[in-house]
């Protein structure tokens, strides 16, 4: 179906509902996300404006975590996208990733859970496999790295604990954050991720090296083990 660009584009609209004047004159913020993917698209196809098109795409992929998710391919087979809006809006998706990617400069201290997972949790919470990942921390918690340390199904037979504090010796680092997701969307916590926890801190105290917290990243939300007491509470 050949896109129709003003019949059913976003001029379709009244002025003061249009996404782009919206924008100029409040912000993103008070935008949806169909909207601001109106944007991206510019116009929508024969019977659905440019912001239905984004309303059925969020719905098709469940949402933008999984339209995060979505290779360049299925993006672009939806109806009225095509290769131009596909690749948009996987550049647009990428541009966030890398953004969120380069905040151990933006937040190069970490005071809380929250901080530590801001670290991380936009790109993990997308991802299709399990990983594990350990932040470094010195005297101050600076961050000074993330390194990725696994990668698939993990529990507490398969992790080797040396192994994640390679990276904190080699850099002479004081703390570390351990931080893994649940591809399914639940952080909660298995029986498996308690244990690892009890065994990296038991190693961490051999070494000198202390471990701040274990955060699960889910779909939107994280929890902290040491919040909830854990793997380190005193038995």
């Amino acid at each position: 179906m050949r896109e129709q660009s003003s019949k059913y584009g976003i001029k379709d609209l009244e002025i003061a509902e249009r996404p782009r004047e919206r924008l100029a004159k409040m912000g993103a913020g008070v935008l949806s996300t169909a909207e601001l993917l109106a944007i991206l698209l510019r116009v929508g196809v024969e019977g659905e404006n440019a912001i239905q098109v984004g309303q059925r795409l969020l719905s098709d992929f469940n949402g933008l975590a999984g339209l995060q998710k979505a290779t360049y391919t299925e993006i672009k087979a939806q109806h009225g996208i095509g290769e131009a809006k596909a690749a948009v809006i996987k550049a647009a998706i990428d541009l966030g990733r890398r953004l969120a990617s380069q905040s151990t400069e933006d937040k190069p201290i970490v005071h809380s859970p929250e901080d530590a997972a801001d670290l991380v949790q936009y790109e993990m919470s997308a991802l299709d496999q399990e990983q594990l990942r350990v932040v470094i921390l010195n005297t101050r918690n600076h961050v000074l790295g993330v390194k990725t340390i696994y990668q698939g199904s993990l529990n507490s037979s398969q992790v080797r604990v040396g192994e994640l504090f390679r990276p904190a010796i080699r850099e002479n680092a004081a703390a570390i954050i351990i931080i893994h997701n649940h591809p399914s969307g639940d952080p909660s916590p298995s029986p498996d991720d308690v244990a690892i926890t009890k065994a990296i801190i038991s190693a961490g105290k051999l070494l000198d090296i202390q471990v701040l917290d274990h955060l699960i990243i889910g779909q939107g939300r994280f929890i902290s083990l040491n919040r909830r007491g854990l793997g380190f509470s005193e038995d």
